[in-house]
């Protein structure tokens, strides 16, 4: 399933989901596979490899005229089509969360929940984004680029950290599509180079919803991530190749840093 090639829509009922194994990708299937688990929603999925620009066709942009992943369909909806992560995960709790297993009815929770959301959207995703645009795909190294974005990155997993210290999710100790919308980018975050060990909180925030059987299958979707955190560290020990270029792009970052004084402050 996850080599085809689409040209199209495949389903005719439920929700159809056009995605690749990304944070912003994961938020659809995570939430989708929960809904499954606590409702019964069922749902369809198409793999759409970035890297073939199948998301740039045009049968695609007409769904999510963005040309970016994640877009699902509501075929149930008349076919209507949401782009957009963050859409999706509220499209889908107004329409199917109906009991609120991972929303919230008290209208401040609510706030706080869009809050988080926005967050992770504006922040956490770009810079964690720009940070492994400068670190790994840009054509040549600029130091600026490098510590800015990995340094802005730590920045914002520590103001997570600092809310986590004393709570298990991010809104009202409950479990919520605030928690799916910034698991993503901390289930990548060693491919950033940010020490996950560092942020203690976050990181017994993200092994708590790893631990979820949706969850768990949700990054599976279309396939697993090779830049997950644990199978980042298990490159490190068995791929030597790999270990040494990792090695010289984390010197070539504390290089950067170094150089325009970075220091660690967070907010």
């Amino acid at each position: 399933m996850a080599n085809e090639r689409p040209t199209g829509l495949k389903a005719n009922k439920g929700i159809e989901l056009l995605t690749f194994g990304t944070p912003n990708g994961w938020k659809a299937s995570i939430y989708l596979e929960e809904l499954k688990e606590a409702y019964g929603t069922e749902y369809t999925w198409q793999s759409i490899n970035i890297f073939e620009n199948i998301q740039k066709e045009p049968w695609f942009t007409a769904l999510g005229p963005n040309g970016r992943i994640p877009v699902i369909v509501d075929h149930d909806q008349g076919g209507f089509p949401i782009q957009e992560g963050l859409a999706i995960l509220n499209y889908l709790t107004r329409k199917y969360d109906t009991e609120h297993k991972f929303s919230f009815t008290d209208p401040f929770d609510v706030s706080r929940m869009e809050q988080w959301m926005a967050w992770q959207h504006g922040g956490l995703g770009p810079m964690q984004g720009q940070a492994n645009h400068f670190n790994r795909a840009a054509k040549e190294r600029i130091p600026w680029g490098m510590q800015r974005y990995v340094g802005e990155t730590e920045r914002l997993v520590g103001i997570l950290d600092n809310h986590l210290k004393d709570k298990e999710y991010l809104v009202g100790n409950k479990y919520s599509i605030a928690d799916i919308s910034s698991f993503g980018w901390i289930h990548i975050l060693l491919f950033a180079h940010v020490d996950l060990d560092a942020f203690p909180n976050v990181k017994a925030w993200w092994e708590r919803i790893l631990a979820r059987p949706a969850v768990q299958r949700g990054v599976l979707v279309p396939a697993k991530s090779e830049i997950s955190n644990d199978i980042y560290l298990q490159r490190l020990a068995d791929d030597k190749e790999f270990a040494e270029k990792e090695k010289i792009l984390r010197e070539q970052i504390a290089a950067a840093k170094e150089k325009y004084g970075y220091k660690f402050a967070s907010p």
